[in-house]
């Protein structure tokens, strides 16, 4: 349709233009475009005037029903839903809503990058599902794509790990509640940390970077006990990424690149890229890159920090990848660390895409209805705690069904990740139980349903026969517009990284579904074959839209529900 106007545009006044087509309130037409208020000041002319002429032209395709001029130039256009039916079978293909805007470059997507020092949180839910989105909609894009899991493995919680386990922990627990063992000697330290402080000593913060330092140093107790943690924690994070259907290509943490980095910054001060100060510490200075704050690069005890680590991982990243983007899934709290971070890489010549991509934290309801941050104090942190609670919520919702455990767990899931996607990711989420569920409103539950309908309607019709060539598919027409948005979503979410488009989308296109079953039948028996077989030829598209969208969400469509 774009370009049937960009040809009318051309034959009227010789001249080329983007055509942008947007969806107005149905009353007054299927889709409208302002292409004669852009036109207004390079042709010198009233914009209604402009409208008026291309009306007119447009009228004689007998694609539209309907061309009306609105406003100071807007054009409003009526379409044959058949004329839509037959473009969608024009662009559509096993791959459709895939475009090539990255073909031939390659991005680096790192998620979740949880601390290995206590167990997996719900605050590492957020990286994990919108890294997984990112990286599905980098790959519907062309791009090639590495993903890495920046494993919190190294520096201070390390340190924190011994000294809690030597101090409040002891072997029986550890071989009896592993990572949760590990997770609760690494709560008790800190807190003994924090009193410390407040008293003015600094004896375990001592012992801290004492056993830090060890491990820089190769100490062989010092290694064995990060060997040992390491492995129990590994495998927790693991088990629940794996719960939550996501997974990494590689697992570079900071112990791997924590000699990488003292080198960096050596060679940093070399090249007169940063300075050491007076008590040994090492900043970069960051003025040209307009950062007052420079950036500390190394303690003044030589023990490494994450901008350490980092560095180097921007480092080893253009050695052994060649990147042409770099997105780092983390935090809205680290929004100005991350601008320090693009900044030293700027000043040190890489000229690499870098991203941060951060979004807001989880809010959970009190009692008297008002919202705070999700906290230990007030419920479920954990991450496989909250898997287990949604898996009972989703069981009492799909009872009395026939659904079985493995969809049951389908549906829980669904309802976490689409919950996450439920706005824009730099907005806060609230987990309101009763909400993820509804089967009514906005929620994953709902789209999965839809989906599930969709599919049983063709499970139960798989012998459709011949579609009427002459259908005009009038009644569909409200769902073959949404389908043919689906491209532009999928491209939109990518350029903005925008994962939340995506889950807009699914939940608009499952409304409208339900809006056609209402007023359309499509397997009866009253139903014309050929009609018969056109409708669900097209909900042979639906169903494939549904599992693209939530796949690209990284959601599974149970298989009853």
């Amino acid at each position: 349709m774009n370009e049937l106007i960009k040809d009318a545009v051309a034959r009227l006044y010789g001249t080329e233009t983007d055509v942008e087509l947007s969806r107005p309130e149905s009353e007054f037409g299927d889709y409208s475009t302002n292409v004669a208020m852009r036109l207004a000041k390079p042709l010198a002319r009233a914009p209604r005037e402009i409208a008026e002429e291309l009306a007119s032209t447009l009228r004689e395709n007998a694609i539209f029903t309907e061309v009306s001029v609105a406003g100071p130039g807007f054009l409003n256009l009526r379409v044959r839903a058949r004329y839509l039916a037959d473009a969608l079978h024009v662009d559509w293909s096993n791959e459709y809503g895939s475009n090539a805007t990255g073909a031939g470059k390659r991005v680096v997507v790192e998620y979740p990058s949880p601390n290995m020092a206590k167990p997996y949180s719900v605050g590492h839910l957020r990286p994990g599902n919108q890294g997984w989105a990112i990286r599905n909609l980098m790959l519907a894009s062309g791009w090639e794509v590495i993903t890495d899991n920046h494993l919190g493995d190294y520096g201070t919680p390390f340190g924190a790990w011994i000294v809690g386990f030597l101090h409040y922990g002891s072997e029986e627990a550890l071989a009896r509640d592993g990572v949760y063992e590990l997770g609760r000697v690494y709560i008790e330290v800190r807190q003994a940390l924090k009193e410390e402080t407040e008293r003015g000593e600094l004896a375990l913060a001592d012992e801290v970077q004492g056993w830090l330092l060890k491990l820089e140093q190769g100490d062989e107790e010092a290694r064995e006990y990060s060997r040992r943690f390491n492995e129990i924690s590994l495998a927790h994070i693991h088990s629940v990424m794996s719960r939550l259907g996501i997974h990494t290509d590689y697992e570079l943490g900071e112990a791997f690149f924590a000699p990488r980095g003292k080198e960096a910054v050596a060679d940093l001060v070399q090249r007169g890229l940063a300075k050491q100060n007076d008590d040994g510490s090492i900043i970069a200075d960051l003025t040209e890159q307009g950062i007052d704050t420079p950036m500390l690069l190394q303690k003044s005890n030589g023990a490494a920090l994450y901008a350490t680590n980092d560095l180097a991982t921007i480092l080893y990243r253009e050695t052994e990848w060649q990147p042409d983007r770099v997105i780092y899934v983390a935090g809205g709290e680290q929004q100005f660390y991350f601008t320090q971070l693009f900044a030293l890489a700027k000043k040190i010549g890489i000229s690499t895409e870098l991203i941060h991509v951060w979004f807001g934290v989880i809010d959970q309801l009190n009692d008297d209805g008002t919202r705070e941050k999700m906290s230990s104090r007030k419920g479920v942190v954990l991450m496989e705690e909250l898997i287990e609670a949604a898996e009972a919520r989703a069981r009492s919702v799909v009872e009395g069904r026939g659904v079985d455990e493995a969809d049951s767990k389908k549906v829980a899931l669904g309802a976490i990740k689409f919950t996450d996607f439920a706005a824009d990711r730099r907005t806060n989420i609230l987990f309101d139980w009763d909400r993820m569920f509804n089967l009514t409103g906005f929620s994953g539950p709902y789209v999965q349903y839809a989906a599930v309908r969709v599919n049983t309607i063709l499970r139960a019709n798989a012998d459709d026969g011949k579609p009427d060539q002459d259908y005009d598919y009038e009644p569909e027409k409200s769902v073959l517009m949404k389908l043919l948005e689906f491209p532009v979503v999928v491209q939109q979410a990518a350029d903005t990284l925008e994962p939340h488009r995506v889950a807009t989308y699914v939940y608009e296109l499952a409304r409208d579904m339900n809006r056609y079953y209402e007023q359309t039948p499509v397997a009866t028996e009253a139903v014309n074959p050929g009609v018969k077989a056109a409708r669900l030829a097209l909900l042979r598209n639906v169903a494939h839209v549904f599992e693209r969208g939530l796949g690209l969400l990284g959601i599974e469509i149970p298989h009853k529900m």
